[in-house]
């Protein structure tokens, strides 16, 4: 007895589904599995994994570590690696950027009533902060061009008679807060004086004018010493920012400087392929090397 052509074409989709099910729901990831477990790609398979020497994992090569303390600060016996805008920092769960722009230079300025909670800094004043304070822990100039001294954005609101244009009658340091800031970082901007900015004010009308400053075009912090990598998770830092931290590594450890760079040295690895890209420094497998070459005694 011949099936009518709808239950003929139904049973043959049940059939291709329970085949293709078993091909590529069951066979394919179990070759997978079996290819991942060859010698050379079983540890990138199993996450690249960093054992202790108890065998313990204490993290993986391919994502980096925060080096800080319970509140958040730099420990300064280790290599710093590079800010994370991934959850808390480096946390897998919540990869990603910060997705601020480079147009992003206009602080949220805090509520009095309630600073720990409001307000939120710009990306600007984020570089220009990590940058005070990386130059303060490694002994260098750590200003940047468009920062104030103290680590803020250097941006003022200018507001003319004519809106884009005219005479000034205004001038604001829109990343200043009144309630924090002694004094404006530049005192008149074209024979104006400069105000600090208010909580609350709208300053939408103003334009917004970055004051480049007299800072070196070339910082002594490298760029990605203040910068989160695309993913938040990446391990490498710069060759540059590695050797920046050379000294301080070599202090706190008690180690000769020219000890410090032969790890750098010998945990910097090349361009892809020989020209993609710019030679890096793993952080977590320098820290490792490091606390073997001299474990550190508080």
């Amino acid at each position: 007895m011949r099936l009518p052509n709808w239950i003929s074409s139904h049973l043959a989709a049940l059939r291709a589904m329970l085949v293709f099910t078993l091909l590529l729901g069951l066979a394919y990831p179990l070759l997978m599995v079996a290819i991942g477990q060859i010698p050379g790609l079983k540890d990138k398979a199993d996450g690249s994994l960093i054992y202790d020497d108890k065998g313990n994992v204490i993290g993986s090569s391919l994502i980096g570590q925060a080096y800080t303390d319970a509140d958040g600060a730099a420990l300064k016996q280790y290599f710093q690696s590079r800010p994370s805008a991934a959850g808390d920092g480096y946390d897998p769960l919540a990869s990603g950027a910060s997705n601020l722009g480079p147009e992003n230079i206009v602080d949220t300025l805090a509520d009095p009533a309630n600073p720990e909670e409001s307000g939120a800094p710009s990306l600007l004043t984020q570089v220009c902060a990590r940058s005070v304070e990386i130059g303060e822990r490694e002994g260098v100039d750590g200003s940047r061009p468009y920062c104030t001294d103290a680590g803020v954005g250097a941006v003022l609101g200018v507001f003319r008679a004519e809106g884009l244009t005219g005479a000034i009658t205004r001038v604001v340091s829109l990343n200043e807060d009144c309630a924090s800031t002694p004094a404006p970082f530049m005192a008149t901007y074209e024979g104006v004086t400069v105000e600090c900015a208010k909580f609350g004010e709208d300053y939408a009308k103003a334009l917004v004018t970055p004051i480049r400053g007299d800072a070196p075009a070339d910082p002594a912090v490298p760029a990605d010493a203040v910068s989160a990598s695309g993913s938040g998770l990446d391990p490498h830092i710069s060759v540059a920012y590695a050797e920046l931290q050379a000294k301080r590594i070599a202090k706190e450890r008690g180690m000769d400087v020219t000890a410090v760079e032969k790890l750098i040295e010998d945990n910097t690895t090349g361009r892809f392929l020989g020209f993609m890209g710019e030679p890096a420094v793993n952080v977590v497998e320098l820290n490792l090397a490091l606390d073997k070459a001299r474990p550190y005694a508080s």
